[in-house]
């Protein structure tokens, strides 16, 4: 029976023994929900607000809201 070949890792992931991660996105000041999922998160409440309008415009019946997270208020978001 013919020997089976030895399969080897490339160098550069042979040495990285730390296992791969996935990376939590940075989180801003105000976050932009629809239908209590976190989508997005902005710096300024206008272009968030900018933002919300334009998903509950296009999709009226979800719920979108804007979180601010400093002060811990809700907005929701109107057609």
């Amino acid at each position: 029976m013919p020997a089976r070949p030895i399969l080897t890792k490339p160098r550069d992931q042979a040495d990285s023994r730390t296992p791969k991660r996935q990376v939590r996105p940075v989180e801003k000041r105000f976050l932009l929900k629809v239908d209590g999922q976190i989508k997005t998160s902005f710096d300024a409440k206008e272009p968030a607000a900018t933002a919300g309008a334009a998903i509950k415009k296009l999709f009226p019946v979800v719920v979108v809201a804007i979180v601010d997270t400093e002060e811990g208020t809700t907005e929701i978001i109107k057609a």
